[in-house]
């Protein structure tokens, strides 16, 4: 019996999200990498990185408006991409859990970061940095927040994480609820 496009489907969802990690663990290739290379050839690699997530945006809206079975999916894929071209979010990793909608993962990933800071592995403004990206990630997911956390992130907030966060409200949570869900039901088989 034909598949009527589900295989498809199923397989171009995967080719996308693996295309959107193996841009997002070249993005965090490069910073690892950041001190050993010149300042010139960082900004070049992260240019070209930054032009190929931009193309891979581009294409993802050409897929949402041709195939309405994958308009979610791609939708919450797309604000993952705006965020690392708008640089709202710089980290990688903060951006791949965010485009995959794990919010488990973010939270535990702020708890790492305060170990981190105890033991001297990252500096207490990069802690600060990255709990803003993960808490404006959660709260764009529809996740909810505590009063502490809204505080923290009032006050460390940027312009362009709020720009960020007005723009995924657009997109409505709906949309990113349904694309969340589906491409962790496609991750999981």
């Amino acid at each position: 019996m034909a598949s009527r496009g589900g295989k498809e489907t199923s397989k171009l969802k995967q080719n996308l999200e693996d295309t959107l990690d193996r841009l997002m663990v070249q993005l965090t290739d490069l910073e690892v990498a950041k001190a050993e290379l010149e300042p010139e050839e960082y900004e070049d690699t992260r240019k070209e990185t930054m032009d190929q997530l931009k193309e891979f945006q581009v294409s993802l809206a050409k897929l949402a408006k041709g195939n309405m079975s994958l308009v979610d999916d791609i939708g919450a894929m797309q604000l993952a991409i705006q965020a690392a071209v708008s640089q709202a979010f710089k980290t990688p990793e903060v951006i791949r859990m965010f485009a995959k909608r794990e919010p488990g993962q973010l939270r535990a990933r702020i708890a790492e970061m305060e170990r981190d800071v105890k033991i001297g592995k990252i500096s207490k403004e990069m802690q600060i940095e990255q709990t803003v990206e993960i808490l404006t990630a959660l709260r764009s997911l529809g996740e909810q927040i505590s009063s502490e956390e809204a505080n923290f992130l009032a006050k460390h907030s940027t312009a362009q994480l709020d720009e960020f966060e007005k723009v995924s409200d657009n997109v409505g949570a709906g949309v990113l609820k349904t694309a969340g869900s589906s491409v962790k039901a496609a991750s999981a088989q």
